[in-house]
C-alpha cells in the first residue's frame, strides 16, 4: 500500500488528484464543525448522550459526529447512498429506467440527474422530519418558545431544514467532484473519512474503560490492550480476505475463420467476488432493525416496561450478546436472517445470470464440461447462491466479532464490523484504482503518447 502511494506521488497528474482529493476532505472536516443555524447544541449534545449508546450509533458513525454535533452536515451522504440505491433497484421495475441505464453515457448522465433530484427530496423529507420531531423538543428554542408567533416558528423550521438539505447536496456535490477530478470512489470516500473521524474518539473511550480505568493493575492493563487491538487485527484481516476472495468461473471461447485468419480459442474466466453484495446486507439490516427505536425516540416512547419497549430494546445492537439479559439476543436472529435475504437479494439485481450466459452463447465462450444455453445459466446459478451464502456467513461473522466484545464488555463505541468492512473496503478499492491510473499512464509513455 505504502509503495503504491510513494509511485503515485512522482506522478504530477496523480499527485495533483491525490492533493484535491485531500482538500477536499478537508472541506469535510471544515464544514462538520459548523452549527446548524437556529439550533441549541447544549440541548441537543445532552440529549444524544441519553440515545448514542443505541439506535443512533450507527447513523452517528456515518456522519462522523456531525449528527451529534448538529452541524450543517448532520444528514450527511446518507441521501444520496439512498437514492442511488432506490434508482437501481427501480430500473429493475420500470422499463424507461433500464433503457436509460443500457443507453451508454447519454442513459447514465439522466440516471445521475434523476438521483440527484431523488437526494434533494429524501434530504428535504429527513431534514424536515428532524427538524420538527427534535425541534418539539426544545432542540429549537423558537418552537419552545410561547411568545414567538407562527410564522417565527414556521421560520426557524424553514431555516434548520434548508441548511441541512444544503448540507447534504454539497457533501453530493464533493463526492461527484472527487470521482472526477480525484482518485475516484468519492461517495464512498467521503463515508470513510466520516467513519474514520470518530474511530480516534472510540479508541480513546475503550482505552480509558478497559486499560486506565482505576484501581487496575498493569498487567490487567496490558491485557485489555492486547484484546482491543487483536479484536481490530483479526476483524480487518477476515474483512481483507472477504473482500479479495473470488471464485473463478472457467470460460473457453471457440475459434472461428475471420477473414484468412482463424481467430478466437482464448481462455478466460468470469471471477464472481465471494462477497457480491458488498456492506450493503449490513447497511440494510442495521438501518431497518434501528428504523423502529429511532421512531420510537422521536417520539418519547423509548424507557417503558410494556411488551413493546422490550420489541424495541431487541432490536438494538447494543443490547445483544448482554449476559446480564440474554434474552434480547434473541434480535441478533432476526439481524442474521435480513443480512442473508439482504445478500441474496441485492446480487438478483447486479447479477443477472441469463444476461451472461446469453452473451457467452453468442461469442462462442463456453464453460468446459458445460453446454451454452440454459444449462450455463443453471450451473451460474447453482455457482451464485453457493458463493452467496459463503459471503453472507462472512459478513455475519465480521458484524458480529465487534457484537460480542461489546456486548460482553459493556462497550459503547461508534464503529464495528460495518464501519471497518466499509473503510478497509474503500481503501482496497481506492488503491486499485490508482494503480490503474498508473498503469494507463504507463502504456501512455509506452505508446509515446
Amino acid at each position: 500500500m505504502l509503495a503504491t502511494l510513494r509511485n503515485a506521488l512522482k506522478v504530477k497528474d496523480l499527485r495533483q488528484r491525490l492533493f484535491f482529493t485531500f482538500m477536499m476532505l478537508l472541506v469535510i472536516r471544515l464544514g462538520s464543525q459548523l452549527p446548524c443555524p437556529g439550533v441549541d447544541r447544549t440541548y441537543f449534545s445532552s440529549w444524544f448522550a441519553k440515545q448514542s449508546a443505541e439506535a443512533f450509533n450507527f447513523f452517528n458513525a456515518f456522519t462522523g459526529g456531525s449528527f451529534e454535533q448538529m452541524s450543517i452536515l448532520a444528514l450527511s451522504i446518507t441521501p444520496y447512498i439512498t437514492s442511488s440505491i432506490i434508482i437501481q433497484l427501480l430500473t429493475i421495475a420500470i422499463p424507461q429506467l433500464e433503457e436509460m441505464q443500457r443507453d451508454g453515457e447519454d442513459g447514465r448522465k439522466k440516471l445521475t440527474a434523476i438521483t440527484r433530484y431523488v437526494t434533494v427530496g429524501l434530504a428535504l423529507i429527513e431534514g424536515t422530519a428532524m427538524a420538527i420531531g427534535f425541534g418539539n423538543q426544545g432542540l429549537i428554542p423558537a418552537m419552545s418558545s410561547s411568545s414567538a408567533t407562527f410564522i417565527t416558528k414556521a421560520g426557524a423550521v424553514i431555516t434548520v431544514v434548508a441548511a441541512l438539505t444544503a448540507g447534504s447536496t454539497f457533501l453530493m456535490w464533493i463526492g461527484e467532484r472527487i470521482t472526477e477530478k480525484g482518485v475516484g470512489n468519492g461517495t464512498s470516500i467521503v463515508l470513510m473519512i466520516n467513519i474514520l473521524s470518530r474511530i480516534p474518539s472510540d479508541m480513546n473511550s475503550l482505552f480509558e474503560i478497559f486499560v486506565f480505568k482505576d484501581g487496575q493493575t498493569v498487567a490487567k492493563g496490558a491485557l485489555a490492550a492486547v484484546i482491543i487491538i487483536a479484536v481490530i487485527l483479526v476483524t480487518i484481516v477476515l474483512v481483507i480476505v472477504l473482500n479479495d476472495a473470488t471464485r473463478k468461473i472457467p470460460v473457453q471461447y471457440s475459434k472461428k475463420m475471420q477473414g484468412r485468419k482463424m481467430v478466437g480459442g482464448q481462455s478466460s474466466f468470469i471471477p464472481l467476488k465471494v462477497n457480491t453484495a458488498g456492506v450493503i446486507p449490513v447497511i440494510f439490516a442495521s438501518s431497518l432493525m434501528s428504523m423502529p427505536t429511532m421512531v420510537a425516540s422521536f417520539m418519547g416512547k423509548t424507557g417503558g416496561t410494556g411488551i413493546g419497549s422490550k420489541i424495541i430494546t431487541g432490536l438494538n445492537q447494543g443490547s445483544w450478546f448482554n449476559l446480564n439479559q440474554p434474552v434480547y439476543t434473541l434480535g441478533f436472529v432476526l439481524y442474521v436472517v435480513l443480512n442473508v435475504f439482504f445478500a441474496y437479494f441485492y446480487t438478483s439485481i447486479t447479477f443477472n445470470p441469463i444476461e451472461v450466459a446469453d452473451n457467452m452463447k453468442k461469442q462462442g465462450g463456453f464453460i468446459p464440461g458445460i453446454r451454452p444455453g440454459k444449462p450455463t445459466q443453471d450451473y451460474l446459478n447453482k455457482i451464485l447462491n453457493y458463493i452467496i451464502f459463503i459471503g453472507a456467513i462472512g459478513l455475519i461473522i465480521v458484524v458480529t466479532i465487534p457484537l460480542v466484545f461489546n456486548g460482553v464488555f459493556g462497550a459503547s463505541v461508534s464503529f464495528g464490523g460495518t464501519s471497518l468492512i466499509i473503510i478497509v473496503g474503500v481503501i482496497l478499492e481506492t488503491l486499485k484504482q490508482i494503480e490503474s491510473q498508473m498503469l494507463v499512464r504507463n502504456y501512455r509513455g509506452f505508446l509515446g503518447d
